[in-house]
């Protein structure tokens, strides 16, 4: 009995040693990893904010900061880790201190997804009801938001949105004329006033087709009339995001004759 109780003893000990293994291998893992972290020590912070939102998204969920809430509505997109270093990132910077810094804050919505910048503007900020005119409350930002990207390179499109309520006037027959002439209200007011020039901006009108919510209450409804600049890398014309050189000279050569 004796002989085989230490038997038992031993196999027991042997088979508990398990986790111990277990947990050396998840400290290792740990430990490496902080060493790749404090080797990018030397590195650009931007190449390492890059590896640190790889790295959470392969092993997250959700992004960091994130959690489910209950609603009906969808959480609106975000930006995660930015390269500070980007000058989309900057631009995106500059539209938020803009944000803050305007008394109808809740009417300006900014994000940064997918390597464009998306500024919301809704329409009672700059419109009233009905109308493509620019009115003059709106003036102001609209010569903040110029001067912001009057220094940029990227190319800027301004989309027209509207609810799904009907219009029929003499002016605008549908939500498609509406929307399309304050999308072209916006662009001329920065062409005219020499913020953007016109090689590199043009203007689109959904109508009521690009809803972000649901037309189905007065709140939702305020929130798809809006109109939208998004500022992106590419350029329709060259895809490089301004006109080159060579476009130029072709384009004088052409005059020319």
């Amino acid at each position: 009995m004796r002989r085989k109780k230490g038997l038992l003893r031993k196999d027991s000990e042997e088979q508990s040693g398990g986790w111990q293994i277990i947990y050396s291998g998840f400290v290792l893992i740990l430990l490496c990893f902080f060493i790749m972290l404090s080797s990018f020590a030397q590195i650009e912070e931007g190449k390492v904010m890059r590896f640190v939102k790889s790295f959470v998204d392969s092993v997250s969920i959700l992004t960091g900061g994130l959690k489910f809430d209950s609603g009906k509505e969808v959480l609106p997109e975000g930006p995660g880790i930015i390269d500070k270093t980007d000058e989309m990132a900057e631009l995106f910077k500059k539209f938020r201190v803009m944000r803050r810094a305007h008394k109808s804050r809740e009417g300006i919505e900014v994000t940064f997804t997918d390597g464009k910048v998306v500024l919301r503007l809704a329409d009672t900020i700059l419109f009233d009801l009905g109308v493509a005119e620019i009115s003059k409350d709106a003036l102001p930002l609209l010569n903040r938001i110029g001067s912001i990207i009057s220094k940029t390179p990227y190319h800027i499109k301004i989309e027209g949105h509207t609810d799904n309520l009907p219009i029929h006037t003499g002016k605008y027959p549908s939500n498609w004329e509406l929307s399309t002439a304050r999308a072209v209200s916006v662009l001329r007011y920065f062409i005219d006033k020499d913020m953007v020039s016109a090689d590199r901006v043009s203007a689109v009108g959904f109508g009521e087709y690009r809803p972000r919510f649901a037309n189905d209450s007065d709140a939702h409804r305020a929130k798809n009339r809006r109109v939208e600049i998004v500022i992106e890398r590419g350029n329709p014309l060259n895809g490089k995001g301004s006109v080159d050189e060579k476009d130029r000279e072709g384009g004088r050569k052409s005059r020319g004759k």
